[in-house]
């Protein structure tokens, strides 16, 4: 009996071994099945971790934009900064270079040659050369103009509809600008010779020379006409037409409007009425204009450039832009200044501006 309730206890006491080790493999198993678990669980976290580093990385791109001027003056400075407000205002980080030519076509060329060698994402080329050396040194890297008077006969686009492969932007030029500045000369100063003064080596200015005398037949009026080649000589050439022009019109050319003052001192000592092409003109002392923002027309370049730097466009996808819209602006200090009879007309029609002494 004593053997056999030994036996038993024997026999227990190996079951309850038996038992132990079973769940200790089972516990060991479960554990590394977690572990498996866990280890899925952490490479899907930084798959995701990755992803997010990389749309971040997206988000914080740095685009390098190189910006040619030919020459610094109100007009073409208000277009950058439009330029910049329009991408800033966009969210996107850029680092610009700009660069002004000093009214020299030679550096014109240099500097769109060096963006080109330094692999910019995108040109600004604010004014007909720079954008002409700009198209001359790339066709890959897309270039945004503004402050381009006629595009397709500067040769910058094939047509305003399909500016090409690599170029388009916003001119300067109302379409009606002229006819209407001209119109307001024969409206106002009735059988008066227009005086001139502009540089034959821009292709903007002699496009808008053309323009004028083409809309000046079938009026009063006549025009005299004197050509400079750099800032240093629109003195002198001013002087040569008085005592034959009886207005001066100064059209958006770069060369003249770098050294507009020394015109609108002739306009004052010889009383004569002072027409110029924009509004920053009629600031710098001006009679009047039938003009545009610029701050406006770099805006809108700008609102461009974001659309093909962050690849929603390319530039082949967005035509040539004309200014919105145009407005008479006077300057009554000026108009004064120079002997100009006023009409009771300017003060329902024209936006007044006064006069900005420089810095």
């Amino acid at each position: 009996m004593k053997k056999n309730l030994l036996l038993l206890l024997i026999i227990a006491f190996f079951s309850v071994l038996v038992l132990a080790a079973c769940g200790t493999s089972n516990e060991t198993d479960n554990t590394n099945g977690g572990s498996g678990s866990d280890a899925e669980e952490t490479e899907e976290n930084t798959e995701e971790t990755e992803g997010e580093e990389e749309e971040a990385a997206s988000d914080d791109e740095v685009y390098q934009i190189g910006a040619t001027q030919i020459v610094e003056h109100p007009s073409l400075d208000a277009a950058y900064e439009g330029f910049q407000d329009a991408i800033a205002d966009a969210g996107l980080e850029v680092e610009y270079d700009f660069q002004s030519a000093q009214n020299d076509q030679n550096n014109a060329t240099t500097i769109a040659n060096n963006f080109v060698a330094d692999g910019v994402d995108l040109i600004f080329a604010n004014s007909t050369p720079s954008a002409q050396s700009a198209l001359q040194a790339t066709s890959d890297i897309p270039i945004l103009f503004t402050s381009v008077t006629d595009a397709v006969e500067s040769g910058l686009v094939e047509s305003l509809d399909q500016p090409g492969d690599n170029i388009t932007g916003v001119l300067d030029l109302h379409p009606d600008s002229v006819t209407r500045t001209v119109e307001f000369i024969d409206n106002y100063f009735e059988g008066a010779t227009i005086g001139l003064v502009y540089s034959a080596g821009e292709a903007n200015s002699v496009a808008q020379i053309e323009a004028v005398n083409e809309a000046v037949e079938g009026t009063s009026l006549s025009t005299t006409e004197a050509t400079v080649g750099n800032s240093s000589e629109v003195q002198q050439a001013t002087n040569s037409l008085v005592g034959d022009a009886d207005v001066f019109f100064i059209i958006t050319d770069n060369t003249v409007v770098s050294a507009l003052e020394t015109v609108v001192a002739v306009a004052e000592e010889q009383d004569i009425p002072l027409i110029v092409g924009e509004p920053d003109s009629v600031q710098r002392g001006g009679f009047a204009t039938f003009g545009i923002d610029y701050h406006t027309i770099g805006y809108r370049t700008g609102e461009m450039a974001v659309e093909v730097l962050t690849g929603d466009k390319t530039t082949a996808d967005i035509p040539v832009e004309v200014p919105p819209s145009m407005q008479l602006f006077i300057n009554k200090e000026a108009a004064e200044a120079q002997g100009v009879e006023w009409n009771e007309d300017w003060d329902e029609d024209a936006e007044f501006l006064e006069t900005t002494e420089e810095e």
